[in-house]
């Protein structure tokens, strides 16, 4: 009587099998990335969990608000100015040191005592990249609405705090007071709206 081998089946392939390819690209992306930063514009990168990240303090700070806000006050900033999204963030490169400012201008403006949708990301500070302009971006990755230009210097463009956008005069590109004045303009009015907008709570 024949005896019966049993039959032992092929090993499957590993459900990570994969994955490494799909890191090694994902890094391979990072570091061009990285590169394009570091090199094209000089700013300085670090590491993060989605990607690089652009530290901040250095060239420059940046003020987050809501993304609805931020597309209100893009048209009183220098078309240069580079400007970018994440989601519902909208993020707006100012001069370095503006975080600093902020807590102050926001009194001096008499929006210190309101809740406002608006924060400002200085030293020590980092966002997450986003994708360089012509480059694939991933899914909930930031953006560059308005990408920075390679070889021109940023810090000119940058709403900054002056004793001439203190006043309001000039008539161009907003300064710093102007800026935030605006943005904390369109914050409230959000607020406000979203406010009017919800159902009464009856107990």
């Amino acid at each position: 009587m024949a005896s019966i081998v049993p039959t032992v089946p092929v090993p499957r392939r590993p459900l990570d099998a994969g994955r490494p390819v799909l890191a090694s690209r994902e890094s391979r992306r990072w570091r061009e990335w990285q590169e394009w930063y570091e090199n094209a514009l000089g700013w300085a990168t670090a590491p993060g969990p989605l990607g690089p990240q652009l530290l901040t303090g250095q060239r420059f700070d940046v003020l987050e608000l809501p993304a609805e806000a931020g597309h209100s006050v893009l048209r009183r900033l220098d078309p240069r100015c580079p400007v970018a999204l994440q989601g519902e963030t909208m993020r707006l490169l100012v001069a370095a040191g503006s975080a600093e400012e902020l807590p102050g201008l926001l009194d001096w403006l008499e929006w210190g005592a309101l809740p406002l949708d608006l924060t400002v990301v200085g030293a020590g500070g980092r966002i997450d990249a986003p994708a360089p302009p012509g480059r694939p971006d991933l899914q909930e990755a930031a953006v560059w609405v308005r990408p920075p230009e390679p070889g021109c210097d940023v810090e000119p463009t940058l709403p900054a705090l002056t004793a001439l956008s203190a006043v309001g005069g000039g008539g161009g590109a907003p300064g710093l007071v102007r800026l935030v004045d605006a943005a904390a303009t369109q914050c409230h009015r959000i607020r406000l709206r979203r406010t009017s907008t919800q159902p009464l709570a009856f107990s």
